[in-house]
């Protein structure tokens, strides 16, 4: 049990792995074309590149900020990464058995293992603990979950030749 908060780390992979599962499902649903197009809005990602932007945030926070590994991660690559959806779906089977093994070895009060960071301060919320950095895990990819949903049917409007 995580101490004070009342969660497990089985709870807390649960939920990311819902998440996870729930854009795995989208890439798999609309296909390789579709799951690497962007809608037509202006700065707007496809499905495959919010999926693999998620897996990098599993893989640097609970890697590298948790788990004390050294993770080589170019962040703005992840959001135009494409490619085929089977092997993006592989991966992401594969990002969430180590997000759990590091899970597995976090010290929820404890401080980062390792918490160098491109845009977040030593002081920032999410660099205080690891717990709150496991936390930023499930903020960051329940919220990309529901980019990607929004992001697919923005797609299939289109698709449709609706505005």
């Amino acid at each position: 049990m995580m101490a004070g908060m009342g969660i497990s780390p089985e709870g807390l992979t649960g939920f990311v792995d819902r998440a996870v599962d729930g854009m795995t499902a989208i890439v798999r649903d609309l296909g390789d074309d579709l799951a690497n197009r962007r809608p037509g809005l202006p700065g707007a990602n496809s499905p495959y590149g919010i999926l693999r932007h998620s897996l990098g945030v599993m893989e640097f926070w609970g890697g590298q900020v948790v788990a004390g590994r050294q993770v080589s991660r170019n962040r703005a690559a992840e959001f135009s990464a494409s490619g085929p959806v089977a092997d993006l779906i592989t991966a992401a089977e594969h990002a969430k058995r180590q997000f759990k093994a590091d899970v597995a070895t976090a010290e929820p009060s404890a401080p980062p293992r390792h918490s160098d960071h491109p845009t977040k301060r030593p002081g920032d919320m999410e660099l205080r603990t690891q717990g709150n950095a496991l936390l930023h895990v499930l903020e960051d990819v329940t919220q990309h979950h529901g980019q990607a949903e929004i992001t697919r049917d923005l797609l299939l409007r289109e698709l449709r030749g609706q505005p």
